[in-house]
């Protein structure tokens, strides 16, 4: 009769039975990590002010989920009141758990940066104060990266001026950041004062610090590029390296409505969506990808048509 096994070298041996068939694997067959994917609130926001559609977050997240997305972004004052503050535990427990219930992350979340330029040191300062505050938030949430949108006017003070000062200012919010285990990344827009590629550059830059990158954004990419259709050309400029990163969508290189760059569903507009995925993959990107329905009427017919560009993308 053989010999019984003790209850605690089964468990080994069955451990150690689970794990051989991983490392007996070829390199090759490793599946190399993929992209993340994820829906912006943002799209759902603008479309239910500008078209008077009422979007339940309820529906909009069993939609992320049935579609195989990873994580959402978060927008403040959408859809039911600005963000709880790190110290409040148990709303951001609440907040946290919503879409832990659908198996989504939050990976990021958007905030202003119009007092990061401010004239005034002492309003720059309190500015740093609450990105502190919303740095604590985003990493009680389980985010990777925070969003930044240094809008508002320059308030007497040259473009020049402006740079420097949100650029130094950036750093400091790096340091925030990196503290707290985040990427903090800019997006500056055609409606902004921030609206060249050149500012584009001397922000990043200026700011020179491994936590602080860009935002990929075909449609205002698109648009600082003179509408070229061909995005991708400024995004090689940048550095692939520094996209922390994308905004996905598509776009016909105007403005909708006198307001920001157009954003498509990928096929509605005049670029090669595939190309810019190409660059960042080749770059080395692998990190998040949201779908920007920025104001289009169908969030949700783009953010599927957007998932299979970029699926089909990682693939290729």
């Amino acid at each position: 009769m053989p010999k019984p096994i003790h209850r605690r070298t089964a468990f080994k041996l069955i451990g150690a039975a689970l794990t051989l068939p991983m490392f007996a694997l070829p390199a090759a067959e490793i599946k190399e990590k993929r992209w993340k994917t994820a829906i912006g609130l943002n799209g759902f926001e603008s479309g239910a002010a500008k078209y008077k559609k009422n979007y339940p977050i309820w529906e909009i997240l069993d939609f992320a989920a049935r579609q195989g997305f990873d994580g959402v972004e978060l927008v403040s004052g959408w859809p039911a009141g600005n963000y709880p503050d790190a110290d409040e535990e148990n709303r951001v427990r609440a907040l946290r758990r919503l879409y832990d219930e659908y198996g989504l992350r939050v990976f990021s979340i958007q905030l202003g940066a119009d007092g990061a330029f401010d004239p005034d040191e002492a309003a720059r300062h309190r500015w740093l104060d609450e990105f502190r505050q919303r740095a604590r938030l985003a990493r009680q949430l389980g985010c990777e990266c925070v969003g930044l949108w240094p809008g508002g006017g320059l308030r007497g003070q040259t473009i020049d001026q402006a740079i420097e000062r949100l650029a130094q200012t950036f750093q400091a919010a790096g340091e925030i950041a990196a503290s707290q285990g985040l990427i903090a990344c800019f997006e500056i827009e055609p409606v902004f004062v921030f609206n060249q590629e050149d500012h584009y550059l001397r922000i990043l830059h200026g700011a020179n610090h491994p936590a602080i990158k860009g935002i990929y954004d075909p449609s205002h990419f698109d648009l600082m590029c003179h509408s070229s259709g061909k995005p991708e050309e400024m995004l090689q400029r940048v550095g692939v390296k520094n996209i922390g990163y994308a905004q996905f969508c598509d776009t016909d290189g105007t403005l909708r409505d006198g307001g920001t760059s157009k954003h498509l569903a990928c096929g509605d507009g005049h670029t090669d969506c595939a190309k810019g995925l190409k660059y960042l993959k080749d770059g080395g990107f692998r990190g998040w990808i949201m779908v920007d329905a920025w104001e289009v009427p169908d969030p949700y017919d783009a953010c599927v048509r957007c998932k299979q560009v970029i699926d089909h993308g990682w693939e290729t």
